[in-house]
């Protein structure tokens, strides 16, 4: 009964809702949530900067999340970069003091908070000709009116930026009498014109007056309340910038330190100063505001303007337009004709899916169409990780945002289980399966930021030699089995690993290598393939009649090992391979290649142990040592229980190992040694059993097919600023805004998967002259785009 009513459920769900439906689902959301997020951009009044300065929230017990936009957290080299040759003010009590310290402590890391109370503070850095300087002004008066007017006067002298407050002396001098109020306004009104005047050529501050915590003030400061405070901002926000005479013209408040000390204001010392950790978030805002548009750091979207549009990415728009133009053509000419689908290959697995029906090849208008859905997508991509339309926020790892919805997808995973419809070792479902339940894993560790959890760290970077594991099993049984060396072939793999990542480098102006797996994939699959190909080519067929032809394959092997360990022990020789143009314009990033050296050399060993497995079970199956009947395990009982031992014990070893690491550099170096460890163990206790092999999650088997796709659009579309922060497309619920950002960016990488699958008809012909001709138009557009990209230096 329980079997019954679970297959209903299961039937009903489907029912209901079809991956058709879901993508239109996603289309309304998409546009709905433009319009609504253009129109509050439009409509709303500020941008990133107000938002950074006037309210945020802490995520945990230190990050300071400003609303809607990603606040960077600079370093000392990056404050003397940005601050070169400027002057910098800070003007007014003790609590600008504190801010003016916590300030020049993001220059100078060891600067001591040494200077007289009550006194002026001069500071400067030598190396990087910064001046930063404390002016004690307790109240504003006609002291605080003259200095102001000084620099308005003699502008050769003014700041580059002025960071200005005071209240509290006021009400402690005054006991927080109304006539002082009204005073400071007055004070605050007459001050107002020349600070205005200073912001046509510096950036003037605002520093709204924090809160106290009032059981802790000393008897002296009692006058001083959180409602007299809050009358005195008050009075701030209304005498500065009411003059309407230059909108450009304004002093900006911050804000955001005030919201952040109602949090932390019970830690003070004296219920007046602030703690240390709220003193940092408001320098750390205001290196934020002063410094983003002028470093316009990855992971700092607060105060950055959209970049112009590079030549590559109008080159792009071009190319979508003409698409679309000449689709509308066509369909308004009538132009029709319809097709079957035809075979698609597994890229990574070298599998091919066989199709119910024969194969027609994809017409002009049909392709034309394909372009401009991939052209509509990318503009998404666009909107959500290049123009400031959509919000992002920062991620922020605990261990509930990571095992939370760890478990739930794999309780969905199970739930979806069904019988296999092979019981064959490591079969097309369960490959599938296994793609997808560690790109699921994969995504979750990536938008959960646990790559500062060592443990999680180590794991996650054995499911990326799982992957390539899985490249050098699936493609080596490829060519053992069926011998296709053919141009054909090798086009459709890189043409459907590469297409989605080639059209990003133009519409993101990203470099290939920005996109790291795809590179490594493609540079593992041709080594394959040239280690199969070349003479002499040993097959399967061959070696059943000469069993030399198995020792000859192994010594190709030994080979391929020796040129790997060749490049992983001399870095020299590695560099000077890959910075031969125009190798370099794929693996080069930032005009460096160590990024892809230490990608590549991460996970060295991992395809060539996927081929070694691949060849190893081939044998074994072709002699029938192996038993793949349904419910029948591998190997005889004893045999079988006995690799089940050592594999549980091997798998939980190198489990206590990883979460044991301290150091990820060390653990690095020990990765790709021991990680085929775990990986092997996996293998063998998911097939080893017979009942486990007759099994699979069609869930986690569905994304397994789309896991290329998932792994390259959550960059842009799940993910934001180049997978530094998180995507918000719903403001103020981050539960809802992962559902929705989630459903939309499944449906989306759903999409893309057809459509590169449409699109390979047309640019891989089986016609090895029309697959020629193809390649050198390729080979053209690729060198204009190189051309491009030098003329228009530099995208990234």
């Amino acid at each position: 009964m329980a079997v019954l009513a679970y297959s209903l459920g299961k039937r009903e769900i489907n029912q209901y809702f079809s991956i058709k439906n879901a993508k239109l689902l996603s289309l309304v959301a998409v546009i709905l949530l433009t319009m609504v997020h253009s129109a509050t951009r439009y409509y709303g009044g500020g941008d990133t900067c107000d938002w950074l300065l006037s309210s945020g929230r802490f995520l945990g017990n230190s990050v300071w999340q400003p609303y809607g936009c990603m606040m960077h957290k600079y370093k000392s080299i990056e404050a003397k970069t940005c601050l070169n040759n400027k002057r910098i003010a800070f003007i007014g009590d003790s609590r600008i003091r504190q801010l003016f310290y916590a300030f020049i402590k993001i220059i100078n890391p060891e600067t001591k908070e040494d200077g007289n109370k009550h006194e002026n503070i001069p500071f400067a850095d030598r190396e990087s000709s910064v001046n930063v300087d404390f002016l004690w002004y307790a109240e504003v008066n006609n002291s605080m009116k003259e200095q102001v007017t000084t620099w308005v006067e003699r502008p050769f002298n003014k700041p580059d930026v002025i960071i200005i407050g005071a209240a509290t002396w006021s009400i402690k001098l005054h006991s927080g009498s109304s006539e002082t109020l009204l005073q400071y306004k007055a004070n605050l009104t007459s001050i107002a014109a020349p600070l205005e005047k200073l912001t046509e050529h510096s950036e003037v501050y605002w520093v709204l007056q924090d809160p106290v915590y009032e059981q802790l003030l000393s008897e002296n400061r009692k006058m001083i309340t959180n409602e007299q405070i809050d009358q005195y901002n008050a009075a701030a926000v209304s005498a500065l910038n009411s003059s309407k005479r230059n909108s450009k013209a304004r002093v900006k408040f911050l804000e955001a330190s005030r919201q952040a000390a109602m949090e932390t204001v019970t830690q003070s010392v004296d219920g007046l100063h602030l703690p240390e950790s709220t003193r940092n978030v408001g320098a750390m805002v205001l290196m934020n505001s002063i410094c983003n548009k002028i470093l316009k750091p990855i992971d700092g979207s607060c105060c950055q303007s959209v970049p112009p549009l590079s030549i590559l990415q109008k080159l792009a728009a071009g190319l979508f337009l003409a698409a679309g133009i000449c689709f509308l053509v066509l369909h308004a000419l009538g132009y029709s004709k319809h097709r079957k689908s035809r075979p698609v290959s597994d890229v990574e697995s070298g599998e091919e899916k066989k199709p119910p029906i024969a194969a027609v090849p994809l017409n002009l208008k049909e392709a034309l169409q394909s372009a401009c859905k991939m052209g509509l997508i990318m503009l998404y991509f666009y909107l959500c990780d290049r123009a400031d339309i959509f919000m992002k926020e920062q991620k922020f790892y605990t261990h509930s945002t990571f095992f939370i919805p760890l478990i739930y997808i794999f309780v969905l995973g199970i739930f979806y289980s069904e019988n296999s419809k092979e019981t064959k070792l490591l079969n097309r479902e369960q490959t599938d399966e296994w793609k997808g339940w560690m790109q699921l894993v994969i995504l979750i560790y990536h938008i959960s930021g646990a790559s500062a959890f060592i443990p999680v760290y180590m794991h996650v970077r054995v499911l990326v030699a799982a992957y390539l594991f899985q490249t050098g099993y699936g493609h080596f049984s490829f060519f053992w089995l069926k011998g296709d060396f053919g141009l054909y072939r090798v086009c459709q793999v890189l043409f459907r690993l590469n297409f989605l990542v080639v059209v990003l480098c133009l519409v993101m102006d990203r470099p290939y290598q920005f996109y790291y797996f795809v590179p490594l994939v493609t540079f593992w699959f041709v080594v394959i393939y040239a280690t199969m190909a070349m003479w002499p080519q040993i097959l399967q067929i061959k070696a059943n009649g000469n069993h030399f032809w198995h020792l000859a394959l192994l010594l190709k092997l030994l080979g391929l090992l020796v040129f790997i360990c060749f490049f992983a022990y001399s870095q020299e020789f590695f560099e000077s391979v890959f910075s031969v143009w125009p190798i370099s314009k794929l693996f080069e990033l930032q005009g460096s290649i160590h990024e892809w050296w230490f990608r590549w050399k991460l996970d060295r060993f991992a395809v060539i142990h996927g081929m070694l497995f691949a060849f190893v079970y081939l044998v074994l199956q072709k002699c029938q040592i192996l038993s793949e009947g349904k419910g029948e395990p591998i190997f005889s009982n004893r045999i079988s229980n006995c690799l089940l031992f050592i594999s549980a014990v091997s798998f939980i070893t190198y489990s206590i190992w990883a979460s044991s690491c301290k150091n990820k550099t060390e653990c690095n170096e020990m990765h790709p040694y021991i990680s085929v460890v775990q990986i092997l163990a996996f293998v063998l206790i998911r097939n080893i059993p017979g009942y486990a092999r007759s099994l699979y999650s069609s869930f986690f088997a569905w994304f397994g097919k789309i896991s290329l796709e998932l792994f390259i659009c959550q960059y842009h579309i799940w993910l934001a600023a180049d997978t530094k922060g998180i995507l918000v497309l719903i403001p103020g619920n981050p539960s809802l805004n992962i559902i929705i950002s989630t459903f939309i960016f499944v449906c989306v990488a759903h999409e893309i998967s057809q459509i590169t699958n449409d699109l390979a008809q047309v640019a891989i012909p089986k016609e090895n002259a029309a697959l020629i001709k193809r390649m050198l138009a390729a080979v053209v557009f690729f060198g204009l785009v190189l051309f491009l990209s030098k003329s228009g230096q530099d995208g990234y």
